[in-house]
């Protein structure tokens, strides 16, 4: 069995910041989602799995306002909620973060940090944005989640692909996020990046942060994760705790288990 005491820094709760009861999306006779089910907690990672085509996005755009969901209920503080667009998530403390949408790479790191909402300072006519403040704000907070830049005016092109979705998380956590929803974040990085973006998912957490990390590698999934979601053609598979399913069973549930299996026994056949 496996521990599943919070990390440290982790605040043991049982209140979920976010409840997904029985979800359910349709477009015409297509499913994509049926009776959907899982909890985010706060200072925990909730990893929702599936191949493609399993059911993620629709999941994500269903939890951030662009869906609306066709049956089941999201509770926010055990409160019910229903969003009319994405606006309303993010006022209520759900942000996304697209893997391709997370950053603009010929805007500078302190620029990407503040995408518009930069500070303030003077009176009107000559209001104006306080550079030094908004440099030194967007500084800190990447340092806080253990990122070092030297120069915020260098572009975020040149940042490393684990740097760069960084900023987006820290950015999202300044802003007043309490549910983080990553998508797909480590898809299109190496192995090195991708630990250096499963450390930054980790350090959300002990922010208190709730966070939801969409993937399809279970490898990345077990270590950052307490409860696990996989989905598989709009359908649950299971929504288990960490202490309730192994990375083996984890990654079988994954790669289809059983389908697998009568695939190796067909190939042995027919050879």
């Amino acid at each position: 069995m496996n521990d599943t005491s919070p990390s440290p820094g982790r605040p043991p709760t049982d209140t979920p910041l976010l409840e997904v009861r029985n979800l359910g999306k349709y477009f015409g006779n297509v499913i994509a989602l049926h009776d959907v089910s899982t909890t985010v907690l706060a200072g925990h990672v909730t990893c929702v799995l599936g191949d493609n085509g399993a059911g993620k996005s629709s999941f994500i755009k269903t939890l951030s306002g662009v869906h609306p969901p066709d049956s089941g209920q999201l509770l926010i503080d055990g409160e019910e909620v229903r969003f009319a667009s994405p606006r309303d998530a993010l006022d209520t403390g759900i942000a996304t973060v697209y893997q391709d949408l997370a950053v603009v790479p010929l805007m500078s790191v302190w620029r990407n940090f503040w995408l518009g909402d930069e500070p303030k300072k003077g009176f009107w006519p000559f209001r104006r944005i306080d550079i030094p403040k908004a440099k030194r704000i967007a500084k800190d907070e990447l340092r806080k989640m253990g990122i070092d830049i030297r120069d915020t005016d260098q572009t975020v092109g040149t940042l490393s692909g684990g740097e760069r979705q960084s900023v987006a998380i820290a950015r999202a956590a300044y802003f007043g996020a309490r549910v983080l929803i990553l998508d797909e974040p480590t898809s299109a990085l190496g192995v090195k990046q991708s630990a250096v973006v499963l450390r930054y998912i980790v350090e959300a957490a002990r922010r208190d942060l709730g966070v939801i990390f969409i993937t399809h590698n279970p490898l990345h999934a077990y270590p950052v994760g307490d409860r696990f979601l996989i989905l598989n053609r709009g359908q649950s598979l299971g929504n288990f705790a960490k202490d309730e399913i192994t990375q083996d069973e984890l990654t079988k549930l994954m790669a289809g288990g059983a389908e697998l299996h009568e695939l190796q026994v067909e190939f042995a056949k027919t050879r």
